[in-house]
């Protein structure tokens, strides 16, 4: 398990260490007892990404109602 304080991997890296878990695995490149290991690593990386989405999602749906709420009215504008 991670440390608290060692910083959760970018979704970018996540993504990459995904793949990086794919293709050993596509490749047949794993040993069986490495393998639970790994699906394990991917499986908390894809929470992780899904998080990420999560929040980036959430994020822009509040910038984007804050801009509408700011911005004037289109009947106002002729």
């Amino acid at each position: 398990m991670a440390a608290k304080d060692e910083k959760a991997p970018s979704y970018t890296e996540a993504a990459e260490r995904l793949e990086e878990i794919l293709g050993k695995i596509e490749e047949g490149e794993v040993d069986i007892d490495e393998l639970s290991g790994l699906v394990e690593e991917a499986a908390g990386l894809v929470q992780l990404c899904r998080g990420k989405i999560q929040a980036a999602e959430a994020k822009v749906k509040t910038i984007t109602e804050q801009l509408e709420r700011d911005a004037p009215d289109q009947d106002d504008a002729s």
